[in-house]
């Protein structure tokens, strides 16, 4: 099994963050795993996405041109990456400031209100997390206790405070997406 797997947004976002714990989270699976961030003009507040791959056979090239999952956090990245998710794939939007709908019927999209999401649990900074636990039930490549570990192997020792709060969105994000998806599954 191969997935490919872009996180798009803006610097600061924490696009950077979620692509390691997806990669830690694929090398706890025990799978091959290429991870590749690319950078804007400048990390915060620029342009940032990171491109995943995680394998079970090993990885030939790790240079993608069309992705199994696409995870967007705002309008400009939703704009440039969604033409590049696989017929059949997987688009997922933060709802948060995204104005354009995705206008492709052959992949399944899924939007997940996690700013508001994060509002509600009094940390508007875990809404990517929020997001990353969406994709987790979602998709079924990766174990929620190896993205866990994954999370406390890419978090600095001096912040593992925030663990018990991030684990908290992961699982928010896993309830969210389901209920969501009764209602607002879209394939436009």
């Amino acid at each position: 099994m191969l997935q490919e797997i872009v996180i798009a947004g803006f610097g600061g976002q924490g696009v950077l963050s979620m692509g390691k714990i997806l990669a830690y989270s694929g090398i706890m699976e025990g799978k091959e795993v290429s991870w590749f961030p690319a950078y804007g003009p400048e990390q915060r507040g620029g342009t940032a996405n990171v491109t995943v791959i995680i394998s079970d056979e090993p990885i030939s090239s790790p240079v993608v041109n069309n992705y199994d999952v696409a995870i967007v956090l705002n309008q400009p990245s939703l704009d440039k990456f969604q033409d590049k998710v696989k017929p059949g794939g997987i688009l997922i939007y933060d709802g948060y400031g995204i104005n354009n709908k995705v206008q492709r019927t052959d992949i399944n999209i899924y939007q997940i209100n996690a700013m508001d999401e994060s509002v509600k649990m009094e940390n508007s900074k875990v809404f990517n997390m929020i997001i990353l636990g969406g994709l987790l039930k979602i998709s079924s490549m990766l174990k929620i206790e190896n993205v866990m570990k994954g999370l406390k192997e890419t978090l600095p020792e001096r912040h593992h405070y925030l663990l018990p709060i991030n684990e908290k969105a992961i699982i928010r994000g896993m309830e969210v997406v389901e209920l969501e998806n009764r209602a607002v599954l879209a394939t436009v």
